[in-house]
């Protein structure tokens, strides 16, 4: 009786997990994400101090990881995740 009870609870307990996983939906905790386009003159450098406050090195580093950038090179006509 006990086993049976203890079978339910669990099954249940999936169910209501299962459920919530699939109903559940980003928490934006990540903050907006904005594409900006490169213009002539551009430098990660000025775009993260146009657009971040503190510490501009750790801005050119958020912006050169969520674009995948091998360095800080970029061209005129380029889009940039900005996190």
């Amino acid at each position: 009786m006990f086993v049976r009870l203890l079978i339910r609870v669990a099954t249940l307990a999936v169910i209501g997990l299962v459920i919530w996983s699939v109903a559940a939906g980003p928490s934006g905790a990540g903050g907006k994400r904005t594409v900006y386009e490169v213009h002539a003159g551009d430098t990660l450098w000025t775009i993260a101090a146009g657009r971040y406050g503190g510490d501009i090195r750790s801005a050119v580093w958020k912006i050169q990881t969520a674009n995948h950038l091998a360095d800080a090179s970029i061209e005129a006509g380029q889009h940039l995740l900005l996190p």
